[in-house]
């Protein structure tokens, strides 16, 4: 089943559910955190929870240029994405246990085909304005890290 964002199955295999009650409203903005990718920063919101990573970007009509929504995993998965209720064109970068990001993908506003990872080892998925990893020069195999030092330390009490 497709949901918001994110499609909780490892692949997909039929439309995506038009039967999911989501709200027409943007969810209140989540906790945040600051990243690093490489040299840039960002300030990033953390979608941890079904319902938060269900609902995602959904409904939001900005998002300003340093700033992202970060949806972490309890365990990898091959994460599949679309733009269901989504007003802002967004690029999403997969992103491994140890914080590296495997792919980057821009994605349509409104577009409801999946975008399905090439692996099945995606523990997050940061969502950015779109066109943000070209022009700040952050591509595959950058090390995404907090404050805490790696997503695995800050999000699931790794190393």
């Amino acid at each position: 089943m497709f949901v918001g964002c994110d499609n909780f199955e490892k692949a997909p295999a039929a439309p995506p559910a038009q039967n999911q009650p989501v709200s027409g409203q943007p969810q209140p903005k989540l906790q945040t955190v600051k990243l690093w990718l490489g040299p840039q920063e960002m300030m990033a919101e953390v979608a941890r929870t079904p319902s938060q990573i269900q609902k995602g970007m959904m409904f939001r009509k900005e998002m300003a240029e340093h700033e992202g929504m970060l949806f972490v995993f309890p365990q990898p998965r091959r994460a599949s994405f679309w733009m269901k209720n989504t007003l802002i064109p967004l690029s999403c970068a997969y992103i491994d246990a140890e914080g590296i990001i495997l792919e980057i993908r821009d994605m349509k506003p409104l577009d409801e085909t999946p975008i399905v990872a090439a692996s099945d080892q995606v523990s997050y998925v940061l969502e950015t304005k779109q066109g943000w990893f070209e022009r700040n020069k952050v591509g595959v195999g950058a090390v995404v890290r907090t404050e805490r030092g790696s997503l695995a330390k800050s999000f699931l009490g790794g190393r």
